[in-house]
C-alpha cells in the first residue's frame, strides 16, 4: 500500500494538466435524497469522456520511447484511454474486446488510431488475444485493472476527491475489475483511514464480488447489462487489484438493471447530465436505500461513451431489452 500510495503522487505529477482536476460537484436532488451532501466527481468531463484515461495515460507515459506498441483488453473506455495516449507518443495500439462492447466504443476508440481486434464472447476471451499480442508481436499489454501504474492513475481521482472534500464520510465507488476502487481506496483511506469505500456493481455477472465473496478469483458469465462497463472478468491470476479490494474496501453492493435505469434518469432530469449506467451505480445505491450515509457522500461519474439510440430508450421511458432480460420502462415523474 505505501508503494501504491507513493506512484499516486507520482501519476499527479505526470497527469498534471493533461488528465486531471476534473470537476467535483454538489448533487442538490441526491443531497436531499441523502440527507447529507452528495458530490459527484465528473469524469465525463476527460477528454476521452471517461475516468480510464487517468490509468491509461499513467502507464503509457511510463514506458521508453522503444516500446514496439501497446496492446490491451477493454470493454470500451479502457480501450479508449490507451488509444488516446498511445496516439499522443506516436505508438501503435492494439485493443481486444468481446463481441458484447456497444458499437459506440468499438467507433470511438478507431477514430482514435488504434486497431481494434473484436474476438469472443467475454472479457476473458480478449485478455487471452491481448496476451497473445504479447508474445507473438512484442507489445506491451496495459491492464484496465491489475497494473499499478494504471490503479496508481486511477488513485489520483481519490486524492483530488479527499483534497476538496476531507469531510467525506462515504466515497461509493463503481466495481468492475477493481482498479479504480483500489486506487481510490488507497488514496482515500492515506487521507482519512476512517472514510469508508464502498464498491458498487450491478447485480448479474460481477466478477469482483463474486471472487471478494469466495475469497478468490472467480470467473462468472457475463451477461448483457446497462451497466456494460462494469461487465468482464477479473483475472484468475490477478496480483494487484483483487488484494487491494478485499483488503481496503469497507463493502461490496449490488444494484440491479431497473435500479441503474432509475439512476440514470436521475442524473439526466435532475441534474442535466448524460452518463453510462457504469456511472450511476453510486446513486443507484442511495436512491434504492442500500446505502444509508451517516455523512457527506461522494461518488465518481466514470463515463459518457454510450448508445445514445439506448439512451433515448431509457430516457424516453421505453422497454429495453438486454438479452434474455426486459427491463420495462418508466417514465420518470409519472
Amino acid at each position: 500500500m505505501t508503494e501504491l500510495l507513493a506512484m499516486i503522487e507520482d501519476a499527479r505529477i505526470r497527469l498534471k494538466g493533461r488528465a486531471d482536476a476534473t470537476p467535483f460537484i454538489p448533487s442538490p436532488f441526491m443531497t436531499r435524497v441523502a440527507g447529507h451532501d452528495f458530490m459527484m466527481k465528473l469524469e465525463i468531463a476527460q477528454p476521452i469522456g471517461a475516468f480510464k484515461l487517468r490509468g491509461a495515460m499513467n502507464a503509457v507515459l511510463s514506458l521508453p520511447a522503444s516500446t514496439a506498441g501497446v496492446t490491451c483488453c477493454s470493454t470500451g473506455n479502457h480501450g479508449r484511454g490507451v488509444a488516446y495516449a498511445a496516439a499522443l507518443r506516436g505508438m501503435r495500439a492494439v485493443i481486444c474486446m468481446s463481441e458484447l462492447v456497444p458499437q459506440a466504443k468499438v467507433d470511438g476508440i478507431r477514430a482514435l488510431g488504434a486497431e481494434v481486434c473484436i474476438i469472443g464472447q467475454s472479457q476473458d476471451e480478449a485478455m487471452a488475444e491481448s496476451q497473445r499480442l504479447v508474445e507473438a508481436e512484442g507489445l506491451v499489454e496495459i491492464s484496465p485493472f491489475d497494473d499499478p501504474f494504471v490503479i496508481a492513475g486511477q488513485g489520483t481521482i481519490g486524492a483530488e476527491m479527499m483534497e476538496a472534500r476531507p469531510d467525506l464520510h462515504t466515497i461509493l465507488v463503481p466495481l468492475s475489475g477493481g482498479g479504480l476502487a483500489a486506487g481510490v481506496a488507497v488514496a482515500a483511506k492515506a487521507a482519512n483511514p476512517d472514510v469508508r469505500v464502498i464498491g458498487v456493481t450491478m447485480d448479474r455477472g460481477a466478477a469482483m464480488h463474486a471472487s471478494l465473496v469466495a475469497g478468490h478469483p472467480v470467473e462468472v458469465a457475463e451477461v448483457p447489462s446497462l451497466a456494460d462497463s462494469l461487465g468482464g472478468g477479473i483475472g484468475l491470476q490477478n496480483r494487484l487489484s483483487f488484494p487491494v479490494c478485499r483488503d481496503l474496501l469497507d463493502a461490496t453492493v449490488l444494484v440491479t438493471e431497473e435500479e441503474i435505469r432509475n439512476a440514470m434518469q436521475v442524473l439526466f432530469f435532475e441534474d442535466r447530465l448524460v452518463a453510462e449506467g457504469a456511472s450511476v451505480v453510486g446513486l443507484a445505491a442511495i436512491l434504492s436505500g442500500k446505502v444509508k450515509p451517516t455523512g457527506p457522500v461522494g461518488t465518481i461519474i466514470t463515463g459518457r461513451n454510450l448508445d445514445m439510440q439506448r439512451f433515448h430508450q431509457i430516457i424516453g421511458g421505453a422497454d429495453v431489452v438486454l438479452g434474455d432480460v426486459t427491463v420495462k420502462g418508466r417514465t420518470y415523474g409519472a
